[in-house]
């Protein structure tokens, strides 16, 4: 028993992949939800009600969808170049909290730009914040073949414990009542709403555009090029002229930049201020998401959507049925690993001997 190579992908396959993964999923969901004692059908009907029935619910999906779009561009960005960043987590912290400090110390850093002016620092600091980060681990894998894996995973707890200390200290608001959190930012600075009486801010419109700036890069440059080469063949690509280490430290600085501003687009378009809880884990979650997409930056925006209303959807599925909201977490697990084997068996053949 062996696998081999298909010669090509068939655009019929390559469609039906993601399909079949997530028609597995529900399967297998569907086992813990009758384990659980609860009508299966019902379940998963108030789950797509709870996060796509309603403008309320679109609106819920939407707001979580906006920083899973940006992680998971974090993730497929650099696992195109073979760079697996699992760090998003940490980067997106360094990101909300170079924020505040741009945009919330008042009589601090830029305190004295005007408002559109201090807002493209904000992001930027963010963004530079989120890429210095990665480019910690980037470095190390180049120059001494570390593992970036373990030292981007590491540093989530580094950086948490540093945020830690930031809020307990120098950026600790005075009027949170004792309560660990970040000065606020300056009502200005704040991004406006696409729809009123709802959070969706315009943040989904800047993650969205780095989508389809992203996949163009991708597609329609020569540095994309760069990174398909590096990440299909890197021995190979070196060969052929590509500037390997340049082009890993380049895509792990872009990475990073990703993940930093969707920690500032979190805290200027929906919580103001920093606190240790502000992600539910968007960065790991972004790698589910970047999987599920195929490494695809358009794809991202699809799959940052279904796992956001898949997560919104529990939330409100658990407060009419005896079924815990854990069971969104096990739809993104399994639908991870079922994307995973779509993948591989449209690749590859099982050859019997």
């Amino acid at each position: 028993m062996r696998l081999e190579a298909r010669g090509a992908i068939s655009p019929a396959m390559a469609i039906a992949a993601p399909f079949a993964a997530i028609a597995f999923t529900l399967a297998v969901a569907a086992l813990f939800v009758a384990w659980a004692g609860a009508p299966v059908g019902r379940t998963y009907a108030l789950i797509f009600e709870g996060g796509f029935g309603s403008r309320f619910a679109w609106s819920e999906t939407l707001t979580r969808a906006t920083p899973l779009i940006l992680t998971g561009l974090a993730a497929a960005i650099a696992f195109r170049a073979r760079l697996y960043n699992i760090g998003a987590e940490g980067q997106l912290y360094a990101g909300a909290l170079a924020a505040v400090a741009v945009g919330g110390l008042h009589g601090g850093i830029g305190a004295d730009l005007p408002p559109a002016w201090l807002f493209a620092a904000l992001l930027g600091s963010a963004a530079l914040a989120g890429a210095l980060l990665m480019a910690l681990p980037a470095i190390a894998k180049t120059r001494f073949g570390v593992d970036e894996v373990v030292t981007t995973l590491l540093l989530n707890f580094v950086v948490l414990l540093f945020v830690s200390m930031m809020l307990d200290g120098p950026m600790k608001d005075p009027a949170a009542m004792g309560w660990p959190q970040s000065v606020t930012l300056d009502d200005e600075l704040l991004l406006g709403k696409l729809v009123d009486r709802t959070r969706v801010h315009s943040g989904l419109l800047i993650a969205m555009g780095l989508a389809v700036i992203a996949w163009a890069a991708l597609r329609m440059t020569t540095f994309g090029f760069e990174v398909r080469a590096v990440g299909a063949n890197p021995r190979a690509a070196r060969f052929a002229g590509v500037p390997v280490t340049r082009t890993i430290l380049l895509v792990g600085l872009a990475s990073g930049a990703a993940a930093g501003l969707a920690g500032a687009i979190e805290v200027a378009g929906r919580t103001g201020y920093v606190t240790l809880d502000m992600s539910p884990g968007y960065g790991y979650t972004g790698i589910v998401i970047a999987m599920l997409a195929g490494l695809n930056p358009l794809g991202v925006i699809a799959a940052a959507v279904f796992v956001a209303g898949v997560l919104v959807g529990a939330d409100s599925m658990s407060r009419a049925v005896a079924v815990p909201t854990y069971i969104a977490d096990v739809i993104v697990a399994v639908a991870l690993i079922a994307m995973l084997v779509a993948t591989l068996s449209a690749r590859y053949r099982l050859r019997l001997r």
